[in-house]
């Protein structure tokens, strides 16, 4: 048997085909459409006569409404078999049957008959396949998105940190400022306890500092036969000249004798001066000189027992002798003489009319006398009692 089971194998109906129970009885697939006679054909199929002769009949012209399609099957052409030709294919213009069984080691399909994967989508044959949508690429909007949020957490961090910059200069701005005005008070208090040592130092006593400005301003004067030491006091006189003062008793020869001439003596220079005035119950004497020389100041409080002194004079001559000691009391006039300064530095006949200067450079006595027979013993004059008699301070 050569025709197979195609779409069609003009095969009459009601006829089976040949390997009915055979090997491929069992291949799954529908039956073959049946081309149905016309009502008033004879049977196109009948058995065949005794002696085996199967007589020739026309095989009749299938229904107009149903086209035999051709005989597509895996056998190819059909053709002539036992029983008759075969049928000789029309042409078939209605679709084919949707095969159900596989394609791989079984019946190929028909040859009008496309895959259900062909079709466009498995499992509906002949159903238009979806529409592909086009994938879109999401991750550049998803890269863009992380960058802000990447960018946004730098800012907002770069603005913590100058925040925080912000604070820490402004701390140490504070800081400073408030370091700076600990500093300033530091040095404002430095200052004030320089100058408390300043005083202090200028408080505290120094014969060398009293002696250096005190000579340029103390004479050796000789009256007569006698010498003795002056100095000179206060400001300047209306002609230009300067006043002094000495003791009585150094040029008492000269005023007795009714001359008013003495001289001021210092390294080699002799100056000519005028005893203007004299007080004998003191025994203070003022004189004047054409020459210019700086005064001393005289000091205005009253010289203190304890205080420090230094008496400038030229004992027996010598001229610039300093000798230094302290006030050892105060004593009040007695028996006619006037109230008297008593101090311990030594002095010698030719300190007389000299200054007593205390620590701050200031006149406090007139050296006048030391004690007989004992050591340690001057007298001055206060200061303040020359001044109120001659009013030249």
């Amino acid at each position: 048997m050569t025709a197979g089971f195609g779409s069609g194998d003009g095969r009459p109906a009601g006829a089976e085909p040949d390997d009915v129970g055979g090997p491929t009885a069992g291949r799954p697939g529908p039956p073959p459409p049946r081309a149905e006679p016309y009502p008033s054909a004879p049977p196109t199929w009948s058995t065949p006569p005794a002696g085996g002769a199967v007589p020739s009949r026309p095989v009749p012209a299938p229904r107009a409404d149903r086209p035999v399609p051709p005989n597509t099957g895996q056998w190819g052409t059909p053709s002539a078999g036992p029983y008759g030709p075969a049928a000789p294919a029309a042409a078939a213009s209605y679709p084919p049957a949707a095969p159900s069984f596989p394609t791989a080691g079984g019946y190929p399909p028909p040859g009008g008959v496309q895959p259900l994967a062909a079709a466009g989508h498995a499992g509906w044959p002949g159903a238009a396949p979806p529409a592909v949508r086009p994938t879109r690429r999401r991750w550049p909007a998803v890269l863009a998105t992380l960058a802000i949020v990447v960018l946004a957490a730098v800012a907002g961090l770069q603005a913590y940190q100058l925040d925080r910059l912000g604070q820490r200069l402004a701390d140490t701005d504070r800081r400073l400022a408030q370091a700076q005005d600990g500093d300033g008070a530091r040095l404002d208090g430095l200052d004030e306890r320089a100058e408390a040592l300043e005083k202090q130092a200028g408080a505290a006593f120094n014969p060398e500092a009293v002696a250096s400005a005190v000579l340029p301003s103390v004479f050796r004067v000789r009256a007569g036969q006698f010498t003795g030491t002056a100095f000179a006091v206060g400001k300047p006189t209306a002609e230009g000249g300067t006043n002094l003062f000495t003791n009585f008793h150094v040029v008492e020869a000269v005023w007795d004798s009714g001359d008013r001439e003495v001289f001021l003596e210092r390294t080699s220079q002799r100056f000519p001066a005028t005893i203007v005035k004299v007080d004998k119950a003191n025994d203070v004497a003022h004189l004047r000189t054409s020459g210019k020389f700086t005064g001393l100041v005289t000091a205005p409080a009253a010289a203190k027992s304890g205080q420090q002194i230094v008496v400038v004079g030229a004992p027996l001559g010598l001229e610039d002798s300093v000798t230094t000691g302290v006030v050892s009391a105060l004593r009040p006039a007695q028996g006619g003489s006037g109230p008297a300064i008593q101090f311990d530095a030594p002095i010698n006949p030719g300190n007389s009319g000299g200054p007593v200067i205390n620590g701050s450079k200031q006149v406090v006595g007139i050296a006048t006398a030391k004690a007989r027979n004992a050591e340690g013993i001057g007298l001055a004059v206060p200061i303040k009692v020359a001044c109120d008699g001659f009013k030249i301070c």
